[in-house]
């Protein structure tokens, strides 16, 4: 991670991110800490972490966000997003059924602490006259992820920008897209930033890229259609980053179809040549 990080770098890429997973089947590297040792190899474009909001405390929420602003050399942007899976939410005290209305009620904490508010609740989250002495310089702009109607109005109405799934075949990113400007558009709001994730690989050549893909299909990469995965030249993977801005994508959130440290190396140091050709 620190290796890709540094050569996320070199390439200039517009944004470094790490994601939240709790009680992991797999060993898995918490996103707070794994954040601030990967801003010391990071420069000063935007950087940022999701938070499961459902699963944390909002006022530790807003600590550790308080803290990496002020590591970070440029913005600090928090991804948040609902969190799914009985297990996750059993494991963590949380009660999957009332998720949606914990999502609200964290992120509208989280925001006025780090706006300098004192914050008392009495609701879901129980605190008492909470306030940070440390906070952003900046204000702290927020992506919620989202794929269901509901979300995608939800991220419409409270936030600055809206990530749409990886699983999404062309024709569900398009109409996600539309329901997304349409909903902004509902509530007298300008739409943000529209990102879409993409899981890829830029080789070498077309034929080594679609070795990599045809590899990652046989394992059923992670039961998502062929669809939405990306891999080609430099030259073939533009083309498709470009197509997704035509209908509406701002930012393409990119993660491997290969755990190959080397292979990922020699991807994104060619998405340097992907990031110069949309320019």
């Amino acid at each position: 991670m620190i290796e890709r990080a540094a050569a996320a770098r070199r390439a200039a890429l517009d944004s470094l991110f790490v994601g939240d997973q709790h009680v992991s089947p797999t060993p898995y590297y918490q996103n707070t800490p794994m954040l601030g040792r990967l801003l010391a190899e990071w420069g000063e474009a935007p950087a940022g972490c999701l938070f499961l909001l459902p699963l944390w405390h909002p006022v530790l929420v807003a600590e550790q966000i308080g803290t990496l602003a002020a590591i970070a050399q440029g913005p600090f942007i928090m991804q948040c997003g609902l969190g799914w899976g009985d297990d996750r939410f059993a494991a963590m005290g949380a009660n999957i059924k009332t998720r949606p209305s914990a999502f609200e009620e964290a992120l509208d904490m989280v925001r006025r602490l780090l706006a300098g508010e004192t914050v008392s609740s009495s609701h879901r989250f129980r605190i008492a006259g909470a306030s940070l002495a440390l906070r952003p310089a900046d204000p702290v702009a927020v992506w919620i992820g989202a794929s269901a109607p509901p979300a995608i109005d939800r991220a419409a109405r409270l936030a600055e920008g809206w990530i749409a799934s990886p699983g999404l075949t062309r024709e569900e990113a398009r109409v996600q897209a539309d329901l997304y400007r349409e909903r902004c558009a509902a509530y007298g709001r300008t739409p943000g930033v529209i990102a879409l994730r993409r899981d890829i690989y830029v080789g070498g050549s077309s034929s080594e890229a679609q070795a990599v893909l045809q590899q990652a299909l046989s394992r059923s990469y992670r039961g998502m259609p062929a669809e939405a995965l990306i891999a080609g030249s430099v030259d073939e993977v533009a083309e498709q980053f470009r197509s997704f801005g035509n209908i509406g994508y701002t930012d393409i959130l990119v993660r491997h179809l290969t755990n190959d440290q080397p292979m990922v190396l020699g991807s994104l140091e060619r998405l340097a040549a992907v990031r110069a050709a949309l320019a």
